[in-house]
């Protein structure tokens, strides 16, 4: 059988970070796969785990001209967060104060808050590129932002209350996802309209796995825009706001395509 490959599945296999093709050594899979099976483990544990640098991130938002609120959420630790889901979604005596005292009873278009979630590998690593990518487009809109909140101990639904306090129309959260053993650094943000506690999950439009193996931020970005814009003109978001912005950058494509081709 001159010519044909050692393993018909390694094709296959480059074109996915899904664990496929991991072959087998006997009744047990290779040493290599096994290893690289507890790394992945480990680095998922280790995002989960890991604190946010806020005094980083905010130094890095600063040199976009933005200016930064610490918050914390009730969860005083990793092992409350960790079980107490609940807890995450509520701010603090003393981060409310602080919201409310920046926030001066004035409102916004749009309050953006960073929060841990379950990776701050993930909010590290690209939560400050989104933000850089995110700015041109929201200035471009013409939108009011509010001080920026990086928050610890975050939950999705932190949003709304950080949300509600800035008087914001629209709050998108920027928050680590919840580690596989093919990502530990993935990114996500929830869009929320008129945000206030008790708002639910499909009252969000969210953008997941930002990240340069995954979303790029800048395709992010444009996502995003597109979603703030339609949000604010129809007064929703969630179940009754379906996302077209890829609709627009198809029909310029196949355009282009076509012209080629006369």
């Amino acid at each position: 059988m001159t010519g044909n490959p050692r393993d018909p599945w390694q094709g296959l296999g480059v074109r996915t970070p899904a664990r496929i093709a991991l072959g087998r050594s006997g009744s047990s899979l290779p040493t290599r796969e096994v290893l690289a099976f507890a790394l992945a483990h480990a680095q998922a544990r280790d995002a989960v785990h890991a604190r946010l640098d806020r005094p980083a991130i905010a130094q890095q938002l600063r040199t976009l001209g933005l200016d930064t609120i610490e918050a914390e959420s009730q969860a005083r630790d990793r092992a409350t967060y960790l079980r107490r889901s609940d807890l995450g979604r509520q701010l603090d005596d003393a981060s409310r104060k602080r919201i409310e005292a920046a926030a001066q009873g004035a409102s916004c278009d749009l309050a953006l808050m960073i929060g841990d979630g379950l990776s701050a590998t993930g909010v590290t690593a690209n939560a400050p590129a989104l933000v850089g990518a995110l700015l041109p487009r929201v200035r471009s809109l013409r939108l009011t932002l509010a001080p920026l909140v990086i928050a610890e101990g975050a939950r999705v639904a932190l949003g709304d209350e950080v949300g509600a306090l800035l008087g914001a129309r629209l709050v998108a959260v920027l928050i680590g996802e919840r580690p596989g053993l093919s990502a530990a650094d993935s990114l996500s943000v929830y869009l929320t309209y008129a945000p206030r506690p008790g708002r639910t999950d499909a009252e969000r439009n969210c953008i997941s796995n930002i990240r340069p193996d995954g979303l790029p931020p800048e395709v992010a970005a444009l996502n995003h825009a597109w979603l703030v814009k339609a949000a604010l003109s129809l007064k929703v978001t969630g179940v009754e706001l379906k996302d077209e912005s890829g609709v627009g950058l198809d029909v310029a494509v196949t355009a282009s395509l076509d012209a080629l081709k006369r």
